[in-house]
């Protein structure tokens, strides 16, 4: 299966079992014979594929140096694209040359910013291997680190030369990182498809319908990308769930609470809250809430209720004194509700069960 995403630099997404040991070919189709590779990947990951997406780059006439970081959301910081920065200069990377991200959603945005950067831009390839980052961070440009006052606030959009996605990968991935990518992929289906919601809650076994809820995800973001490449208006409607499910991840410091499973967390609160307003369908929380629990995502929260206010001072959909929150207007309709931060308070009462 393949789309292709036209935006300022268009590219082809590549959906195929055993699309791994065809990496080396489709870089040669892109890149000049010759051409350095930069794999980068994570420990987890490394053991999993490295050598394998190696062979492939080295088969094709490409000369290939990897560079591979502690996994996890901590080292999603500066200090480590600066570590990336040394090994592309010590190899000698030009801009004929090329990056392949290998592994999830850290890893993806993290190459990409440092292909991004290095050289003011080098081209970059994204082979996402975790469900999170095959249905969302892999396709539409957005790259970047975390601070420590928030998550994502450094960054470049920069697209990938192309996007390669083995659903393969997801055989090796743990029932935790494939339930925290469900996350958003009931996200897809709250926001813009009731039938992909209805198909994700009725599934007796998900695992065989993998492939297509990956390309109808993937086709959902390609189409908002499109029309909003620099994150300006549409695009915010991706972010469902994830003013309250970034603020959750700060305050768990980035440990113990994935991505996934605050963005859950987040949309649950968003949907009471807009129940609440007399904005959402009355019963819409409910409904996520029941598909969450089908997949072992966590529902709530025992932080305090103030706590995820004030956490959300450097959500990115700040604008001045106003915060653009993504509300449903019910299972697979959503809209930018637009209010002032005094009156974020108030308006998230009663939508933290």
């Amino acid at each position: 299966m393949e789309l292709t995403v036209y935006t300022s630099k268009s590219y082809q997404i590549w959906i195929e079992r055993g699309a791994l040991d065809q990496i080396g070919a489709r870089c040669a189709s892109l890149f000049p014979s010759g051409a350095k590779a930069v794999v980068v990947t994570d420990t987890h990951v490394a053991p999993l594929y490295l050598e394998r997406v190696s062979a492939s780059l080295r088969g094709a006439g490409f000369s290939v140096t990897s560079c591979a970081f502690p996994a996890g959301e901590a080292s999603k910081r500066l200090h480590t694209i600066e570590g990336m920065y040394s090994h592309m200069a010590e190899a000698h990377i030009t801009r004929s040359d090329f990056v392949v991200a290998l592994g999830g959603g850290v890893t993806g945005d993290m190459a990409g910013f440092a292909a991004a950067s290095y050289l003011r831009g080098i081209p970059f390839v994204q082979v996402p291997t975790t469900l999170l980052s095959q249905v969302d961070s892999s396709v539409g440009g957005k790259t970047g680190v975390d601070l420590p006052q928030g998550k994502n606030l450094v960054g470049a959009f920069h697209q990938p030369s192309f996007v390669l996605i083995d659903p393969d990968t997801l055989s090796t991935l743990p029932a935790h990182y494939f339930a925290d990518g469900m996350g958003e992929v009931i996200k897809y289906g709250c926001i813009k498809s009731r039938a992909l919601f209805d198909r994700i809650a009725q599934a007796e076994d998900i695992h065989a319908s993998m492939d297509e809820i990956i390309y109808r995800c993937v086709d959902i973001k390609r189409d908002v990308v499109e029309r909003d490449e620099f994150d300006t208006g549409e695009r915010a409607l991706l972010n469902f769930g994830h003013t309250f499910g970034h603020a959750l991840e700060k305050l768990h410091h980035y440990e113990g609470l994935s991505h996934g499973e605050a963005v859950g967390i987040g949309m649950v609160m968003m949907a009471r809250l807009g129940e609440n307003a007399g904005l959402t369908e009355q019963g819409t929380a409910d409904q996520i809430v029941a598909v969450l629990q089908k997949y072992s995502l966590p529902t709530s929260s025992d932080l305090p209720l103030e706590q995820i206010v004030a956490a959300t001072a450097s959500d990115k959909k700040s604008s001045g004194s106003s915060i653009g929150l993504v509300l449903l207007e019910k299972i697979g309709e959503s809209f930018v509700h637009s209010v002032s931060r005094t009156e974020l308070p108030s308006l998230a009462e009663g939508c933290h069960a």
